[in-house]
């Protein structure tokens, strides 16, 4: 058995070459960009600032929301009384706005991911005739903004006497273009072919594989979709404004803009206090989004750490 002993030379080259990569890695550890630094602060300031006005203003009077400084509570906060008043207000129709809010998000948010995750697991998986043709459809309705869609839509819906139900808000919101062209990304490598083979070889059917299998593959995409959706469902607001005429269908946009053209008109109900609950209403209602996102947020990451390992 022979044994190899270091030399001077290879000696002193590694304490030389140990000095200087602890030195590289201390000095790539203290490394800052002060440029980057500014634009980072700048982009956190960008969009914390609203929110942190929101929350200021949701604590004041309509005098003042104008007399005293945007930034910092008033006088006199009453963050709990502009609370009960919004709640209160036209017979508490602000909470019915919220869990017609909760619905119309809810529903579509789930319904869309699922939807998404089946589209985008046959294109990831499957191919038939006409399939780069369909997908390239998919990725020119992606380019179509929304509002444009928003009159046809209602001609249709007005043709089949679904204006003024919630069907004509929930229906659209359940078709999501760019879903489904994140899902077809993401299956195609959350989603092994080998395992798909080994399961039909087993005599399971496509539909079992799909829900059984699939599904659970697919579950940070369905998380990310589930967000994205939720969010555009959550804070859309031309759709339902064309869409709905009874009051107690609104969604929160709808029934705060109402609200807001009361107080700026006079118009009947309307109150001295009526701006501020309005901005009380607006705070109350990023609320659900937040807890969403804190709920579903170890999902999503868990997802992105899994993708970023390659096997």
């Amino acid at each position: 058995m022979t044994t190899v002993t270091p030399t001077a030379s290879t000696a002193g080259t590694a304490k030389r070459v140990e000095p200087e990569s602890r030195a590289l890695r201390r000095s790539s550890a203290h490394r800052r960009s002060t440029p980057l630094t500014i634009v980072m602060l700048a982009v956190l300031a960008y969009f914390l600032l609203p929110l942190f006005w929101l929350l200021i203003a949701s604590t004041k009077s309509t005098q003042d929301l104008f007399n005293s400084f945007g930034l910092w509570f008033s006088h006199a906060p009453q963050l709990l009384s502009n609370i009960k008043a919004t709640f209160t207000q036209d017979d508490g129709v602000y909470g019915r706005w919220l869990l017609n809010t909760v619905l119309y998000a809810g529903v579509s948010a789930l319904g869309a991911a699922l939807l998404a995750a089946a589209a985008g697991y046959g294109f990831a998986k499957y191919r038939f005739r006409g399939h780069g043709a369909a997908f390239n459809l998919v990725l020119g309705a992606i380019m179509i903004p929304t509002t444009a869609l928003a009159i046809p839509t209602y001609l249709l819906f007005a043709k089949a006497g679904l204006v003024n139900t919630p069907w004509a808000v929930i229906l659209p919101s359940l078709i999501s273009p760019f879903g489904l062209y994140l899902m077809r990304i993401y299956a195609e490598d959350a989603v092994p072919d080998s395992l798909i083979e080994a399961a039909r070889m087993d005599g399971a059917g496509e539909l079992r594989i799909f829900t059984t299998i699939a599904l659970r593959l697919l579950a940070p995409g369905l998380v990310t979709v589930v967000l994205f959706t939720l969010v555009a469902t959550w804070n859309n607001y031309f759709l339902p404004l064309i869409m709905l005429n009874d009051p107690n269908l609104y969604p929160i946009t709808v029934g705060l803009s109402s609200w807001a053209a009361q107080a700026q008109n006079g118009g009947a109900g309307a109150s001295s206090d009526m701006l501020a609950l309005v901005v009380t209403g607006s705070m109350i209602s990023i609320i659900p989004l937040v807890i969403a996102f804190l709920l579903l947020q170890r999902y999503w990451q868990s997802g992105l750490a899994t993708g970023g390992v390659k096997q």
